[in-house]
């Protein structure tokens, strides 16, 4: 009997604690999204100063990929994609912000990796670019691959995914370079510019962004080799399971939307004549998923009506009519021959 009074005290002492766990869980959930909501505002975090991604236009306002997504964002939280606060922080800031609260999500192009993503308190959402590293030169150095550059100076960033890429690459092929490091992307990107080096490293599709930035773009040349997978995915605080949730869905209704045919133009006809029962439930006609999230019920059709489907965001900011051109390649829906697929809405 005493036996098992014992372990009747042990099973309550861990449910009892279970509960509590689920209580604070709970709590800092609905504090996250209550916030948002009180202030009537989405706080962003955005690298500036890449075209294509979070770059000032002619009036000032700063546009592009990474901005869209925290548009969407707060068209799905709080009914207005204009209800957004960007703020410029680097790699390190981005992070300290997010753990401060000081900021909702961080959406610029940070590659999804072990130890960011474990002991770091932020949570990695879903990946939106799929990337690899390349390397840009001056057409003038005369090299026309990877395996030409033994010797060379390279610009990087310090602590960057870039660095490490480059320097196992290099160590494996039994190849020699020399680095130069700087505080950022941008900063190593301008030192290149500046000629203090040889090369410039970073991801593919930031390669041809940052090219815009030089003093004349087409003296440099993207090099063919790819020598790692960056997949780049938006940020939220660690332990904010429920921001997660909304985030991740939000993003995955613009990757069904495009699937589905569901553009920024249409959206409202697809919502009121559709029979297709996915439409239906993405768009808030049927099913229950909003108040899952806690929103309205038409949160995934907000965000839609407001940026646009994936492909809309993509070829606006990336695509084949901009000044990046860049071609989607793995970022292709999977019916297309790419990895972009949301998870069911059932």
């Amino acid at each position: 009997m005493k036996r098992k009074t014992r372990y009747s005290r042990i099973i309550g002492i861990a449910a009892g604690t279970l509960f509590a766990a689920a209580v604070f869980s709970q709590n800092a959930v609905a504090d996250r999204l209550e916030e948002v909501q009180k202030a009537g505002i989405l706080h962003c975090a955005v690298v500036p100063g890449v075209p294509g991604y979070a770059y000032p236009d002619a009036s000032g306002k700063l546009v592009g990929f990474d901005i869209e997504l925290c548009r969407a964002v707060a068209a799905a939280v709080l009914g207005d994609a204009d209800k957004v606060k960007t703020t410029k922080m680097n790699l390190p800031t981005s992070f300290g912000a997010l753990q401060a609260g000081e900021v909702d999500i961080v959406t610029h192009r940070f590659t999804w990796t072990f130890s960011r993503d474990v002991g770091t308190g932020m949570n990695y959402t879903r990946v939106m670019v799929w990337d690899g590293q390349g390397f840009l030169v001056r057409k003038s150095l005369g090299v026309k691959s990877l395996s030409e550059l033994s010797g060379a100076t390279f610009c990087l960033a310090s602590g960057s995914t870039t660095e490490a890429n480059a320097a196992d690459y290099f160590r494996t092929h039994n190849m020699d370079f020399k680095s130069v490091t700087f505080s950022d992307m941008k900063a190593a990107a301008q030192a290149y510019n500046a000629g203090r080096c040889d090369v410039y490293s970073t991801d593919k599709f930031g390669l041809g962004a940052r090219r815009l930035t030089f003093d004349d773009p087409s003296e440099h040349i993207i090099l063919p080799e790819v020598i790692s997978k960056e997949p780049i995915s938006p940020m939220v605080a660690h332990g904010e399971d429920h921001w997660r949730d909304i985030v991740f869905w939000v993003f995955n209704a613009l990757i069904a939307a495009e699937e589905l045919g569901i553009t920024q133009v249409n959206v409202d006809q697809m919502r009121s004549s559709s029979i297709n029962p996915e439409i239906q439930r993405i768009l808030g006609v049927t099913g229950k998923f909003a108040a899952k999230l806690k929103l309205s019920e038409s949160w995934a059709y907000d965000a839609i009506k407001g940026v646009g489907n994936y492909g809309e965001i993509w070829d606006r900011h990336l695509g084949p009519n901009t000044k990046i051109g860049a071609d989607r390649g793995l970022n292709n829906l999977w019916t297309n021959g790419g990895l972009m697929m949301s998870p069911p809405f059932r």
